[in-house]
């Protein structure tokens, strides 16, 4: 199987747009405060200061699933992923905004965060429209492959869940692909409804609004670890 730093490289530009003011502001002051410690394993009880259940979202975009999982699950701990600053500025405002105490970040690459987390310790990952990497010749890049799952397979606890979102027909086949020769995760779907409607406890982010606004179907995920 592949291991998983054949992905280390991160590709694409770090960051977008030019920071306003206000933006600027909140990755001064509010992200040194939120952000994963740079060295050492990571617990619930360094992270949060005590026992709860934590739950890592790999490249969450602007952050509108990130601070809807946070606010509907305040007891538990939420590790926020993402290399773009643009994106983690987003994350930054909602977790503002909200008032929300259980999200911290990681501008970077996620696989550097979930292996210092212990294994067996996470209760739920999200992985939702990662980058498809298209072309046959870059399939290596992409999240869904052996050694990246073996990664989040060690970290998940028995009989935890982990949710895949894409509106790409390329990486849903790949994807599905994947699983399909895993035997520690369990595809939860029974019907095609529960894997073409999504969940309601799955906040709509703004990259899936744009996605159906384009007439792309959306594709929802969800894999129990046994």
């Amino acid at each position: 199987m592949n291991d998983p730093t054949t992905i280390r490289r991160l590709y694409g530009r770090r960051q977008g747009h030019k920071l306003r003011e206000g933006q600027a502001a909140l990755v001064e002051d509010l992200l040194p405060r939120l952000s994963v410690p740079a060295e050492g394993a990571l617990t619930a009880e360094r992270l949060f200061g005590d026992d709860r259940p934590l739950q890592v979202e790999i490249g969450f975009g602007a952050g509108e699933h990130l601070a809807g999982q946070a606010e509907a699950a305040p007891d538990a701990g939420f590790i926020g992923c993402e290399p773009f600053l643009n994106g983690v500025v987003g994350a930054l405002g909602h977790v503002r905004d909200r008032g929300l105490d259980n999200v911290r970040l990681h501008m970077g690459d996620a696989l550097e965060v979930l292996e210092r987390l212990p294994d067996a310790s996470l209760s739920r990952v999200y992985l939702l429209h990662p980058d498809p990497w298209p072309k046959a010749r870059h399939a290596k890049r992409r999240m869904i492959n052996h050694g990246p799952m073996n990664l989040i397979a060690a970290k998940l606890k028995p009989r935890a869940e982990f949710r895949l979102g894409t509106d790409d027909p390329t990486y849903c086949r790949w994807a599905m692909m994947i699983m399909g020769q895993r035997r520690d995760f369990v595809w939860q779907a029974r019907t095609p409804a529960d894997f073409l409607e999504r969940p309601d406890d799955w906040p709509e982010t703004r990259y899936e609004r744009k996605a159906r606004r384009q007439g792309h179907e959306v594709w929802y995920f969800r894999y129990v670890r046994i």
